[in-house]
């Protein structure tokens, strides 16, 4: 249990950090919060201490302003959460104890590391690669994307990164280990001139799709 707990606040601490840092965007500072929130409610319950009830926010619940009920259905909401997830982790470990041979570690985040060595499609312009996990089965992305700007000349946009394009997919949770399928999806935009048919005039900086890629692991 020490080691379960020492990853949690390993965790917590890294993500407050990033809160701190003030250079997230409004909406993944919301989405860090809420797992923040999450991460804590989790440790609360697996050391045996009290739930503390918050609204879809994250925001502790003041009960002289919110009525009995509704703290009461939020508890409940909350608690079977939370239980779920305590759920998948007994599960996830039984079938690496069945297995003999535990292939995960006994953290509770996971990371999946990008090493991008090179691009080569005939676009003539520059071109915006994005690489993000994606779920096929319940069709949605499952992570942030990683940026690789890519020259007309065949080369990154930012020299000095040749050779040296990497990426950690952080964060990873025991459900997403369990998940039948997780995709790695690149997806190519186009960025550059596009022509007019009226007076044939031409733009610059214009993004457009050009293409995607994927590959799939079990």
């Amino acid at each position: 249990q020490f080691r379960h707990v020492q990853q949690l606040t390993y965790s917590l601490i890294e993500w407050r950090s990033q809160i701190l840092s003030g250079t997230l965007p409004k909406d993944e500072l919301a989405e860090l919060k809420k797992k923040v929130t999450a991460k804590i409610d989790y440790g609360n319950r697996i050391l045996g201490l009290d739930l503390v009830v918050r609204d879809d926010n994250g925001n502790i619940l003041d009960p002289d302003e919110t009525s009995t009920i509704s703290l009461f259905k939020s508890h409940e909401t909350a608690s079977k959460r939370i239980e779920e997830r305590i759920q998948e982790e007994k599960t996830l470990q039984q079938n690496l104890d069945l297995r003999g041979q535990p292939i995960f570690n006994t953290t509770h985040t996971y990371s999946l590391y990008v090493n991008f060595k090179n691009f080569v499609c005939n676009i003539g312009e520059d071109a915006e690669l994005l690489m993000s996990l994606y779920d096929p089965d319940l069709s949605k992305f499952i992570s942030e994307n990683y940026l690789v700007r890519w020259g007309s000349n065949g080369m990154p946009k930012e020299i000095e990164k040749l050779n040296n394009l990497q990426a950690v997919f952080t964060d990873l949770s025991s459900s997403d280990l369990i998940r039948p399928k997780i995709s790695l999806v690149c997806q190519i935009v186009r960025v550059g001139h596009m022509e007019l048919k009226d007076g044939k005039k031409h733009t610059c900086g214009l993004r457009r799709p050009f293409g995607v890629a994927g590959t799939t692991g079990p």
